[in-house]
């Protein structure tokens, strides 16, 4: 394992010079993008002959568990990192806005995607069961949070749009996931759950979480404020992050949104009353650069999945469809209200097409989609899945900034 490690990590590190060296990219899509382009040239030069590469970037990506390092691994560290630098004073003011979209808009998109998907397929040579376009809907309908923060700290947005679209990301994976729990075991037991399942499914996975992380944000931030190094005090914090998941996973609640409450509690009530500054700046300097190298790598591992993918003429084509499918489902169930709505979400006129266009889609995607049992109908769903990801991160993540300062005056905070 340490040799794999190893391997990525100078691999994501070789790339990551070459970005800000001669290309010039935002560091996740520079990295990703170069990935991606010597793993599409490695699959040419396998189709002409030339093995060696391929086999060996294609062995080298096979003994990763992407699924698994993520969703146990990479994420709860990504997702602290990430909500630490929330201000809870100005989020709160945006907590209606934030909740209705992460709740109400991911429900809605999930059912939207799933419906108009089996529809979709029907005129295609692919086939999927309605519960699995409904698993593909729950899966690709959340923003992500790792690539919307990641990418917005580029992209000028005003702070109420960079609030809410942040907030709303941090909050609707942890949905998201519940959705996909929950149509899974719906495809298990082959009946649809009821109500008091659902509720109960809910209440334990979303709130079991919430307050799993707020008894842990709250025992580290006694912590904090008991001493005074900062040593010790970075080391609470990634032992609280690490120790809290693992803790979340084996209770069976949710991990992420236990990551979210976390951050915000010591990112904010931390940060205000138990933190002297040379604590804030190290705890801050730590956490920027677990964020930025885990970003990095990855972010080289989505650009070099490809490799693992088995495209054909038809599924490209339903690829593509897919991809105007999740906007038009991003525009349905977010942009639409915000452009109703404007006055009452108290966002900046232009606001709606920004929250729109910036719902990028990345990583937990991949891995949800790669935890599916195997069979024909998990290759369907993480190829489609594949190339949405790619699209919205190399195509949205790369024009996000010209569409915000194009749309919103630059007073508009």
């Amino acid at each position: 394992m340490l040799d794999i490690i190893a391997v990525f990590l100078c691999i994501t590190a070789v790339l990551a010079f070459l970005n800000r060296r001669y290309v010039g990219l935002p560091p996740a899509i520079g990295v990703m993008g170069i990935a991606l382009s010597l793993s599409l040239l490695n699959m040419a030069s396998d189709a002409l002959g030339f093995h060696a590469l391929h086999t060996l970037e294609q062995s080298l990506v096979e003994s990763i568990d992407f699924s698994e390092l993520l969703m146990k691994g990479m994420l709860s560290l990504l997702l602290f990192a990430g909500a630490m630098h929330v201000n809870l004073s100005e989020l709160r003011a945006y907590r209606w806005q934030v909740a209705s979209l992460a709740v109400v808009g991911t429900t809605v998109s999930t059912l939207f995607i799933g419906a108009v998907l089996w529809w979709l397929l029907s005129l295609t040579e692919l086939h999927l069961p309605l519960s699995y376009c409904l698993v593909f809907g729950a899966l690709i309908s959340p923003t992500d949070p790792i690539a919307v923060m990641g990418i917005l700290k580029s992209a000028g947005a005003p702070k109420s749009v960079e609030l809410v679209i942040s907030g709303e990301s941090l909050f609707n994976d942890g949905v998201s996931v519940v959705l996909f729990s929950l149509i899974l075991a719906m495809i298990a037991s082959g009946e649809a759950p009821s109500v008091s399942t659902a509720s109960h499914l809910l209440l334990k996975e979303a709130g079991g979480g919430a307050l799993l992380g707020a008894v842990v944000g709250y025992v580290t931030y006694r912590m904090l404020k008991s001493i005074d190094s900062y040593q010790e005090e970075v080391l609470i914090t990634l032992a609280a992050v690490l120790g809290g998941y693992a803790l979340a996973t084996h209770l069976h609640v949710s991990g992420p949104l236990a990551m979210v409450v976390m951050g915000l509690i010591v990112g904010n009530q931390g940060r205000s009353y138990a933190m002297s500054e040379q604590t804030k700046k190290s705890v801050d300097m730590f956490w920027e650069l677990i964020d930025e190298i885990l970003n990095a790598v990855l972010f080289v591992l989505i650009g070099l999945e490809v490799v693992l993918i088995q495209y054909s003429a038809s599924l490209f084509v339903t690829g593509l469809m897919v991809i105007v499918l999740t906007l038009l489902s991003r525009l349905l169930t977010v942009g639409a209200p915000i452009a109703l709505l404007g006055r009452r979400f108290r966002l900046p006129k232009g606001a709606w097409s920004v929250l729109t266009w910036g719902g990028l889609r990345g990583g937990i995607s991949v891995a949800l989609a790669l935890s599916l049992p195997a069979g024909e109908a998990r290759d369907v769903v993480v190829s489609l899945t594949y190339l949405v990801v790619v699209f919205s991160i190399l195509g949205q993540g790369l024009t996000i900034g010209k569409l915000v300062r194009r749309v919103i005056p630059c007073s508009a905070d």
